[in-house]
């Protein structure tokens, strides 16, 4: 055994000398996140080969931060992901390289750790591939991914990239890597929910109605709810992640006029105006809401769920089955909900709003 030690002793100098930035040291400094229990286990959905470390998190928030990125350095993942809007624009639909316009809203970043397929269409299983793909696409950022690699190497990243990942070397792997880390540390656990869950405050009396409402279905004559829950499930407030169990046509248009959603992916007519139900995590401060920001308030959501539903073929049952009063086959579909029934909900949405997030300084621009 000595002399099996010796001799591989003997070959560090020379393995060193023939490549030496292979064998930079990469600190361990794992970012630490403190995510509450109720959110669920969360070790396990960390990719085993790309953990958050503390410089992977400050490469990936320089990265999310950083207009190089884009092909004229005009804007950058922050320009439509701006954390005061927890992670949206505050735009129906957002503007992109000299002023393209995408096809649907900025989805708000908080949580990621929770949930899968992203985008609306749900058109990426890595969080990785989601990243790169603004950077690449024509109508957002507009720039091919071999400049980008370019274009960080001239800036002088290349000393980030080796705190982070152990080498100069700067990559498209890498890269979405480390935007893929600075977003699964964007963790929300401290609004006014939170604090009711943890037993910190007491909630008005409107906010608990509200709170009941939300998460119950409606069966009428017996128990009245807003049906919410069934679709933004549990504390995350966002939709189940089991394959694509998570998207849903909540009624928004008929056959004729909808969007194709998930069927873009799946192929499936059967998904067509199925869209991702996205967490209603700070939701006070994402208008204007749905896939294409159509509604300005939550005043305007709560009445396209109460009274505005149109039918089609791909229409959820879940939408279907949500009334608080009898209805027939034919009949309009309705929640039926009061107006005080309405403010009740809209209440308990505002107490989804965290503001130590939003104003969290470790997630801020650092240029």
């Amino acid at each position: 055994m000595k002399s099996r030690i010796l001799f591989l002793l003997s070959l560090y100098p020379w393995l060193i000398a023939c490549n030496p930035e292979e064998y930079s040291p990469v600190v361990e400094d794992s970012y630490q996140i403190n995510p509450p229990v109720y959110f669920g286990d969360y070790k396990e959905r960390i990719p085993s080969d790309n953990p958050i470390t503390k410089n992977g998190f400050e490469l990936g928030r320089k990265l999310f931060y950083e207009k190089a990125l884009s092909a004229d350095n005009s804007i950058s993942c922050g320009t439509c992901h701006q954390q005061k809007l927890a992670f949206t624009d505050g735009k129906a639909k957002s503007e992109g390289f000299e002023g393209r316009l995408g096809k649907v809203s900025a989805m708000s970043l908080s949580n990621l750790l929770w949930t899968e397929n992203f985008t609306w269409s749900g058109k990426f299983d890595r969080l990785k591939d989601q990243s790169l793909d603004p950077i690449q696409n024509p109508i957002e950022m507009h720039l091919p991914l071999e400049q980008a690699v370019k274009k960080l190497e001239e800036k002088g990243y290349a000393a980030d990239f080796q705190k982070a990942f152990g080498s100069y070397d700067i990559n498209v792997e890498r890269i979405g890597n480390a935007l893929a880390q600075f977003q699964r540390a964007l963790i929300s656990s401290d609004s006014r929910y939170d604090q009711y869950l943890r037993g910190e405050i007491e909630p008005t009396q409107s906010e608990l109605n509200g709170m009941n409402l939300f998460f119950t279905h409606p069966i009428p004559g017996q128990l009245r709810g807003a049906n919410c829950g069934d679709c933004h499930l549990g504390p995350l407030t966002s939709g189940d992640i089991d394959g694509f169990q998570g998207f849903h046509n909540n009624g928004l248009d008929n056959d004729e006029t909808m969007d194709d959603g998930l069927m873009a992916v799946t192929g499936k007519p059967q998904d067509k105006g199925r869209f991702k139900t996205p967490t209603l995590r700070n939701i006070a401060v994402t208008a204007p809401y749905m896939h294409d920001g159509r509604f300005e308030t939550l005043e305007e959501v709560l009445d396209h769920y109460n009274s505005g539903i149109k039918k089609s073929e791909t229409l959820d049952i879940l939408i279907i089955e949500g009334s608080n009063e009898p209805i027939n086959v034919h009949d309009e579909i309705r929640l039926h909900l009061t107006e005080k029934e309405k403010k009740d909900v809209i209440a308990f949405l505002h107490m989804l709003t965290d503001e130590s997030f939003l104003n969290n300084p470790d997630f801020s621009n650092p240029h």
